[in-house]
């Protein structure tokens, strides 16, 4: 059966997970898929907070992005766990989480910031990158290299926000005119994801997320990603994370 076939035969189950009390807090819908230590797809609608920290794991890709898998290009929403996924380095891997969340921005208190997107133009970074025009989440990163950086953290390359990116030009903000989902994908460890010929990065909490949640809330961001079982599950940060006007510091060095 293609990608395709097994998606439009998919039924999305919800799980009947116990609500963890995080009180005060606004609460958004989460969507997610996992493969279950069987092989076995699983899906569920989990209610929790609407924290920048949980928002960031599923915000990274806009609808009808592209990916490479063993079947060919597919679009973003169209995945499921199981997949095998080229990655920048040419192998293939195992998709083991997709996760989709609804972005409001007509909403009472919407913020750009958090509702935005962020189109990049055809051959905005150079020849087919990206071809044609891809659509990001809020909470995108772009793989981008600078001379110096090496000297500056002990890498030839980081994770930006490609919000970092907006010119105006060929790289503009984008206000849905009304509700939109927006994914990001997760495996074993971190990686950089082609996505239209951009290199994109895939689910990871990164390391300040492990230091700000304890306890009830811990737990209840782990229930977002039943395919680990501690914030070791995510694996190793392959690259680091930097704003662009990080880069100033190399002009001043």
């Amino acid at each position: 059966m293609s990608i395709h076939e097994r998606h439009a035969h998919r039924l999305t189950t919800r799980a009947d997970l116990k609500e963890i009390p995080a009180s005060g807090l606004r609460r958004r819908r989460y969507d997610i898929a996992y493969l279950s230590p069987n092989g076995a797809v699983e899906h569920m609608s989990h209610m929790a907070p609407a924290l920048a920290v949980f928002e960031d794991a599923f915000g990274a890709l806009g609808h009808s992005a592209l990916v490479q898998t063993t079947s060919g290009n597919v679009a973003v929403e169209d995945l499921m766990p199981g997949d095998r996924i080229r990655l920048a380095n040419g192998q293939f891997e195992t998709l083991l989480w997709h996760g989709t969340m609804t972005l409001h921005p007509n909403a009472p208190g919407a913020k750009a910031e958090t509702c935005n997107l962020t189109r990049i133009m055809a051959d905005a970074f150079g020849y087919l990158r990206p071809s044609p025009d891809l659509v990001l989440g809020p909470t995108a990163r772009l793989f981008h290299k600078a001379n110096g950086m090496q000297a500056l953290i002990g890498k030839d390359a980081a994770f930006i926000p490609a919000q970092d990116f907006v010119d105006g030009a060929n790289i503009i903000n984008l206000r849905p005119a009304g509700a939109v989902n927006v994914y990001q994908l997760g495996f074993a460890s971190q990686q950089r994801v082609p996505v239209n010929g951009l290199e994109i990065e895939s689910l990871h909490p990164g390391t300040a997320f492990s230091h700000g949640l304890r306890g009830e809330m811990l737990a209840l961001y782990l229930s977002l990603f039943p395919h680990v079982t501690s914030m070791d599950g995510f694996g190793l940060m392959q690259h680091p994370r930097l704003r662009l006007r990080d880069l100033d510091l190399l002009d001043r060095r």
